[in-house]
């Protein structure tokens, strides 16, 4: 947030967001069994079972293998094969043509069979024919050779057996395009395949080819591509055309399958470029110079005023003095000018503005500097969160969770809800961290939707710090206990509910700036979506239970069958005694 008035000027809009922290909207309302004791039976609506989360991660994408990667690569190899009734050596040579594309493999070869042998090299008899001699020329070196040390492609020319793996392992060492290796013989385009390499190279060049192979699978497949975490070595298959770019692979690393950089939603890939950009190129640091130096008038030299008087002294060998403010020489200056920190020559040209320009680049500079500042900042602060968040997770996978199952004598499978409540924070923090790179762009003019756009980000905040104090702080009272709490299940309950509502309130705000805030009109009004929250009077049955909602006082409760209410403010479901949100301490 830029200011705490701007934050003041978004209460305007604030009403259009009374029902986006909750997630509920007339088209789904998020309805939750508290009452239940174990939270696997918590409630239909909040499907959190390894099967769910699993499916809700991986819908779009399928996370590969080496050994899934080879056996793809194989069946589409002998597919090509059987049904073109070619060598699996021609039907490798012919998808890595037409880059792993079993159609495309299909369409041209039925289209023109005799265009593609010629494209890809693959010759139906040979060219040359080697004579009945006993010995013969090999084409390279021109040493005649025993016919058993003589080697051909389907082309027929004939080379000996040391230049063949001399010329395949210069090739291979060269690199993937090796891939698409021809007959030396400069005249001729037959193609040489695995089955060559396999018998000449050593082992050590048959493995860099089998890898040249495998990776060209991934890389030459407009459909997949490798997980860019160190280290990783999965690829990952995308459904083209199915929503989102985000993808998660098996080692945890979440990225965007359009661009490759990590995860950026809701900000889009050109803009994530822009920002990356402007974290490392030099015009920020240009920006300071202007801000917070002035040139030495003789040498040119930056020079930066930290404190001291208007006398400045340039760095040797310059050594020029002069006045900080007009930047005369020293030597004309005195006590008639002002003295050492004033400079009546400045105020005076600056009154008939001699120094108009000048300061205003220095002041543009300065305010550009300072936005820059603030957002960059907060990305980072956020990244730096996110990190922690990530370290805390593995501890608590690794370490805590089982302590915690021992002292609350409970198995670790009824504890997942404090995991997800973990990865949760992790995903949440991403999020807005790329929420200040979002309003870094956000265009100045658009004050309303700017307003609105902070109002947003600071309930995110809000909500994202009351779960993690919740994961982070109110767990140790339990991890350090000394045996079974009996409020253990009510803090199972109010984690699992603030999970529930920090994931509502993050997709909601994420589809908004995805869509460009569409709900802010140009008039600076905001459209408010039905909810039913605000649906005074509306029923609605679950699970058996009937659920009312009352209006009171101007503010609206839901009431279930025990009488619990839920919190206006963060949505949190309270028990009927309590006077005050147990969550937020709203009171009723």
């Amino acid at each position: 947030m830029e200011s705490e008035d701007d934050m003041h000027d978004a209460n305007e809009v604030e009403s259009a967001d009374d029902d986006f922290y909750s997630g509920m909207d007339s088209e789904g309302d998020n309805d939750y069994d508290y009452d239940a004791v174990d939270y696997e039976y918590m409630g239909n609506e909040i499907d959190d079972s390894d099967e769910a989360v699993e499916s809700r991660a991986q819908k779009n994408f399928t996370i590969l293998k080496e050994e899934d990667i080879h056996q793809r690569q194989e069946d589409d190899i002998m597919r090509i094969a059987t049904v073109l009734s070619v060598s699996r050596d021609a039907a490798c040579i012919l998808l890595r043509r037409y880059n792993w594309s079993v159609n495309n493999v299909h369409e041209e070869w039925f289209a023109d069979e005799e265009r593609v042998r010629k494209a890809v090299g693959l010759l139906e008899k040979s060219v040359v024919q080697i004579s009945n001699a006993k010995e013969v020329a090999c084409g390279i070196c021109f040493d005649n050779h025993p016919l058993d040390s003589i080697t051909t492609a389907a082309c027929g020319h004939p080379f000996c057996n040391t230049c063949w793996q001399a010329y395949i392992s210069t090739s291979i060492n060269d690199g993937p395009g090796c891939l698409m290796l021809r007959c030396p013989d400069p005249s001729c385009g037959a193609a040489v395949g695995q089955d060559m390499v396999d018998m000449l190279a050593p082992d050590e060049d048959k493995d860099k080819y089998r890898r040249y192979l495998l990776r060209s699978y991934i890389e030459d497949n407009r459909k997949t591509k490798w997980c860019p975490a160190p280290g990783c070595d999965c690829a990952v298959e995308y459904v083209v055309g199915s929503g989102t770019y985000d993808v998660t692979c098996s080692c945890s690393y979440s990225f965007c399958w359009n661009c490759t950089e990590e995860a950026h939603r809701p900000v889009d890939c050109d803009t994530v470029a822009k920002w990356i950009l402007k974290n490392s190129a030099e015009s920020e640091n240009m920006n300071w110079i202007l801000a917070n130096s002035k040139p030495c008038p003789k040498c040119k030299r930056p020079i930066e005023k930290n404190q001291g008087c208007m006398h400045m002294t340039c760095t040797p060998p310059c050594k020029f003095e002069f006045c900080w403010l007009c930047l005369g020489a020293w030597s004309e200056h005195g006590e008639r000018t002002g003295g050492f920190y004033a400079c009546n020559r400045y105020e005076a040209a600056k009154q008939e503005g001699l120094y108009d320009d000048a300061e205003r680049r220095r002041e543009m500079a300065k305010n550009s500097l300072e936005r820059y500042t603030h957002y960059y900042e907060r990305w980072a602060t956020n990244q730096s969160s996110r990190q922690k968040a990530m370290a805390d997770l593995q501890q608590m996978q690794s370490v805590h969770l089982e302590r915690l199952s021992e002292i609350q004598c409970q198995p670790e499978s009824q504890l997942k809800f404090i995991i997800e409540a973990w990865q949760q924070i992790v995903e949440c923090r991403r999020v807005l961290k790329w929420t200040y790179a979002y309003g870094y762009y956000l265009p100045e003019h658009e004050h309303t939707k700017r307003q609105f756009f902070e109002y947003l980000q600071g309930e995110a905040e809000a909500g994202l710090e009351r779960l993690h104090q919740c994961a982070e702080k109110e767990l140790q009272n339990y991890l350090h206990g000394e045996g079974p709490s009996k409020d253990f299940n009510d803090f199972r309950t109010k984690l699992a509910g603030l999970t529930s509502v920090t994931r509502n309130y993050f997709e909601n705000l994420v589809r908004a700036l995805e869509n460009g805030l569409a709900d802010v009109d140009s008039q600076g009004a905001s459209s408010k979506p039905t909810s039913s929250k605000s649906a005074a009077g509306s029923s609605k049955t679950k699970g058996g239970k009937g659920k009312t909602s009352s209006k009171t006082g101007g503010s609206v409760r839901t009431l279930d069958d025990s009488g619990s209410w839920y919190c206006d403010q963060c949505t949190y479901l309270n028990i009927r005694t309590a006077t005050a949100c147990q969550m937020c301490q709203t009171r009723r």
